[in-house]
């Protein structure tokens, strides 16, 4: 199962750079609940469900401009996948590049992302996963 929830959150990454909200959900399951936190958004908020989803892209989008999200590493962690990733994006108004990093905790359920945590570090994700760091 493990292999399989690497390649749906592989998919899921990949929807997600189209910019194809219909793609997006796809991946999603309705139950979804992902909290960005204030280090990693003005509008740090939870998003329930696809209208949270929509409502993240529709409100990511009015900002920013060519939005990616690159995965640096992914490691099985069971029922979960734990990522290294590197947004960048462009500042809609002022044509701005910015970058982010981060890590993230993705759990699969009925072959669909139902829950996504974001943590500042590879270290923290690994830990909240129950892993250890790798070296």
């Amino acid at each position: 199962m493990s292999q399989q929830n690497l390649e749906i959150v592989r998919r899921g990454i990949e929807a997600f750079n189209s910019e194809d909200i219909e793609r997006i959900l796809e991946f999603i399951h309705p139950d979804f609940v992902t909290e960005v936190p204030p280090q990693f958004s003005t509008e740090p908020d939870t998003y329930v469900g696809h209208e949270g989803v929509r409502r993240y892209f529709e409100s990511f989008l009015e900002a920013m401009d060519e939005i990616r999200f690159h995965v640096e590493q992914m490691w099985d962690a069971g029922d979960s996948v734990v990522l290294a990733l590197r947004v960048t994006a462009r500042g809609r108004q002022t044509a701005i590049p910015v970058e982010q990093r981060m890590a993230q905790v993705w759990h699969v359920r009925d072959g669909k992302a139902d829950r996504a945590t974001i943590y500042s570090s590879v270290g923290e994700a690994f830990e909240a996963a129950g892993l250890l760091e790798p070296s």
